[in-house]
């Protein structure tokens, strides 16, 4: 059964250090040292926990005077679960299309002002992106297929009045209903990272 925004209503709650400004990505059939390899990444030191990334994040902004961002990466099955603290390498159509070459690519961004982008392709073709605070304006080679879905997950389009934002919720909802990897507390809590730093351009 799908999973809908009030399924995710936890990350905002219990992790609130990250989830004002994050980008978690999904890809299929790449281990974490081929995404590394993909992406151009330098080898970092691993990190358990999302608070450690989340420190070591700012703390290596500042060395790498805001030139590369770390990301953190675990296999979650047939897939990587990459994060970025405060990064958006996974939704900059520049870096995840090329990335996302013989493969799936699903990926959600909230930046500090709320401004965010869900990201979807295969195979270097983007098929939807879209703000999940505004889903109604979306662009991609598929911007109505999972119109429906998003629609029962959570999404609010123009014709609904929302009394709470789940726009975020919503958005960890919808890849996971592309990618059947749920994202959960204890994962996010307990993994040790496999870390690394990349290059932004």
């Amino acid at each position: 059964m799908t999973k809908t925004a009030a399924d995710y209503v936890w990350f905002e709650d219990d992790f609130p250090d990250i989830a004002e400004a994050y980008c978690f990505t999904l890809v299929r059939g790449l281990s974490p040292a081929e995404l590394m390899s993909r992406l151009e990444g330098r080898p970092e030191e691993p990190l358990r926990g999302i608070a450690a990334v989340v420190d070591a994040t700012f703390a290596r902004y500042d060395q790498e005077k805001g030139d590369r961002q770390l990301i953190a990466m675990t296999p979650l099955g047939a897939w990587t679960l990459l994060i970025e603290p405060n990064g958006y390498l996974g939704v900059t159509e520049e870096q995840a299309l090329p990335a996302s070459a013989r493969t799936s690519w699903v990926s959600h961004f909230v930046n500090i002002n709320g401004l965010g982008t869900f990201l979807w392709a295969e195979d270097q073709v983007l098929r939807l992106c879209f703000d999940p605070m505004f889903p109604e304006d979306r662009w991609g080679t598929e911007p109505d297929g999972l119109l429906d879905v998003m629609r029962r997950i959570g999404f609010h389009f123009d014709d609904d009045d929302p009394e709470t934002d789940l726009s975020s919720p919503a958005a960890f909802a919808l890849a996971e209903h592309l990618t059947g990897v749920a994202v959960t507390p204890t994962l996010l809590r307990d993994t040790t990272f496999t870390c690394a730093t990349v290059k932004i351009r």
